[in-house]
Formats: structure tokens, sequence, C-alpha cells
């Protein structure tokens, strides 16, 4: 431990170039509902992916009384990490939001229906990147071809693009394994400006940052049981899902509540899910690639802000 923690302050100090591997491997379910929680290490975590996902909107962090952490916004705005309330679905913050990790390995059977990662979704960070409101948000879609159609996407945050690269893949995927085609089309939709149903929470589709592919009966945890939708996903194609996840997106497949046709552009759960396993390590960057300028920046900036943090009681 003291090899590394000496490490942090030569490499932040001269900021020193060294080669880390960065390890993605496959991760397990159970290892995202672990119990075993260090606060500060996941705060620098999720600091990291929040950060590096959206590096246009996320300009520094704030710590108050040496226990608060704020998100400073381009806009001048600012989010609380962690608001200590227990409702995460109706008043989520950040740490409820980044708190299960994403797994980027193939699954042939249901997540467990408390394992989410992804459906918390923190609006004002939403509004902050995509639109405040309805006339913010559709000022900033761009159609994308989707087969024979487009539908608008959100093209802050590099969205839009994202989406484009993602459906190119998989047009080629679909031509040398016609069996996609039926998985891909037709689109259930993109852009919508709609409330998820029974709620007063804007859908993803309201933000233009989520897209249905084709759909089933069986996709959807309000409409099938889990036994069919564990059925359904055992037969999904992986290589969608793995171009999807490439570009930045997390499939609703992965989810308790599961939601199968369901694709949403969230770079930063991707990122934690990239970056980050639960492994204990020494120092909470060893597996990051500190190479890399921005990321080393980034490193920097978080140890230089964090380095009197003390843990909320």
């Amino acid at each position: 431990m003291g090899k590394n923690l000496l490490f942090v302050l030569l490499f932040c100090g001269l900021l020193l170039s060294i080669k880390i591997t960065m390890n993605v491997g496959d991760k397990s379910v159970k290892a995202s509902l672990s119990t075993d929680y260090n606060y500060e290490t996941n705060l620098k975590q999720d600091i990291f992916s929040l950060m590096m996902a959206y590096p246009e909107h996320i300009v520094d962090i704030e710590v108050v009384d040496n226990s608060i952490v704020y998100f400073s916004l381009k806009s001048g705005g600012k989010i609380l990490y962690d608001n200590n309330q227990s409702d995460k679905m109706t008043n989520p913050d950040l740490k409820s939001m980044m708190e299960q990790r994403y797994i980027l390995h193939s699954i042939d059977k249901l997540m467990p229906q408390e394992y989410n990662p992804g459906r918390i979704r923190v609006y004002p960070l939403l509004k902050e990147i995509y639109g405040a409101n309805q006339y913010e948000i559709e000022k900033n879609l761009s159609g994308v071809k989707v087969g024979s159609n487009f539908h608008r996407f959100n093209d802050n945050n590099n969205g839009a693009n994202h989406l484009k690269s993602a459906i190119s893949e998989l047009n080629t995927l679909a031509e040398k394994n016609p069996r996609l085609w039926a998985y891909i089309y037709p689109i259930g939709g993109a852009y919508n400006f709609r409330y998820i149903a029974k709620t007063s929470r804007l859908s993803p589709h309201a933000f233009g940052i989520a897209i249905d592919l084709a759909s089933s009966k069986d996709d959807y945890w309000q409409w099938a049981s889990r036994t069919a939708g564990e059925k359904r996903i055992r037969n999904y194609p992986k290589e969608i899902v793995d171009v999807m996840e490439r570009n930045h997106f997390v499939w609703g497949g992965k989810w308790g509540q599961f939601d199968i046709l369901h694709f949403e552009y969230r770079p930063e759960i991707i990122m934690k899910a990239m970056y980050f396993s639960n492994e204990t390590k020494d120092v909470w960057f060893e597996n990051l690639p500190a190479s890399n300028m921005a990321v080393s920046e980034l490193i920097c900036l978080i140890e230089d802000r964090l380095q009197n943090f003390v843990v909320p009681n």
C-alpha cells in the first residue's frame, strides 16, 4: 500500500506516464450485488466514470466540509453526489445511480429482481446534457437512418454518432447472419417525449437517448412471466448486445425488471463496468490506462480534490 501511495504522489505531482493494464474481464452479478461497499473507493470510481463519460458537461468537483461532494457543471450548476435519501427511484442521487455495476459478459438467464443498473436516472444530469425541456431536447435531436426510416436521437455527448455507428455494425452483421434481422427490425422507436407508465418520471426516450429494437411479447417484465423472459434472453443474439455495449448503450435485458428490446445510451454506466471491478485493489485506479494523458490528469484531479475527504456518517 505504501508504494502505491508514493506512486500516486509522484504520478500526480510530475504527471509521470507509466503503463497500467486495463482489465475488462468477465464480472459476476454476484459481485455487482455485493454488500462489501467501500464508500471512498466507489466515490472516486464514480467521479472518474462520470467525468470520462461527460467531459464537456461535468467540469470539476467540489468538496464541502470535507465530506459533501458536488459535481460542477458547465452551465454553472451543481449536482450533489449523495443526498442520503432512501427512496432511490423518486429522489435519486448520483451515488444511487452508479451503485450497481453493469456486467459486460453475456448472460443466459434473468438477473435477480433487484439488479437493475441504469434504471435509476438523475434528471438534473440528463437535463444538463440533453435538454432541460421538450423544446431544448428537440433542438438537440438529429435524424439517424435505421433501416429505411430516420429516427430522431440526441446529438449531444456524441449520442447520435454512437447510434449511427451501432446501426452500421448491426447491419453488417445481419448481412452475414440473416437470423439477426428479425431481432433488429422493425424498430420499436427512439425519441418520444413521454413519461414512464404509471409514474411522473420522464422516459429516457423523452431525452432522445434510448432506442427499442424489434419487440416480442416476452420482452418486458410487465408483459411476460420471468420464465418467458428468460427463454427470450437465452435466444437473444449476443452479437447485438456486444455491438450496442461497445457504443455505450446498456441493455434492458440485463435488468431484473427486464426490458429486452430496450437499449439506452448511458456511457457512465458502461465506463464503470469497463474500467472497474469489485475486486479489492490497493489503490482505486490500479487498472486504469494511466499512460493516457486524459486519464492521468483526471486521476490527479480526483486525488487532489479528495485529499482531505472524510466518509460521511
